[in-house]
């Protein structure tokens, strides 16, 4: 399956899809660190446009063939992005579960974003004005929606493991 995450910047993502992969012994699949090896490479400048997305989307398909779960770790803001999630499930006929996460506490997660630091190296982090600025589409599906300003990583997993579909 397919277990394609969403989220603002500091909302947790990283660190709950990390977790669940684990747990899972998932193919962990962050759009951040392809995007960074682009940029590395000298070939795009600092904005890779939708190149970061679009090799994510290609190496899903790879490993989803393969029989392996995927764990998508990626902002998800967008319509396009989540559409082409869902034809990455469709095209490999697996199921696809929607993750969004928030950070319902606003003091709580502008804590984390100016207390990160990036894990990737030559990776710009965003700021908090930045992540308020960003522009989100609204949901046409039903995401399962995790608050991590209530919930520990352990407990966010456990959440989404219920949410899974039984056949997996």
């Amino acid at each position: 399956m397919l277990i394609a995450f969403a989220g603002l910047p500091g909302a947790g993502k990283t660190t709950v899809a990390q977790a669940l992969a684990r747990e899972m012994a998932a193919v962990y699949l962050r759009i951040d660190t392809l995007e960074q090896a682009f940029i590395a490479s000298g070939s795009c400048g600092a904005d890779v446009g939708p190149a970061g997305y679009l090799a994510g989307y290609a190496v899903a398909k790879d490993n989803l063939r393969l029989g392996q779960t995927v764990v998508a770790d990626s902002v998800n803001a967008l319509q396009v992005t989540r559409s082409a999630w869902r034809r990455v499930a469709r095209e490999t006929g697996v199921p696809i579960v929607e993750v969004a996460l928030i950070c319902s506490d606003a003091a709580m997660h502008r804590a984390r974003v100016e207390g990160r630091r990036a894990d990737i190296p030559g990776h710009n982090l965003p700021t908090w004005e930045s992540v308020l600025e960003r522009h989100c589409d609204a949901w046409d599906t039903e995401p399962l929606v995790i608050d991590t300003a209530g919930l520990s990583v352990k407990q966010a997993v456990a959440t989404i493991l219920r949410h899974l579909p039984r056949d997996r």
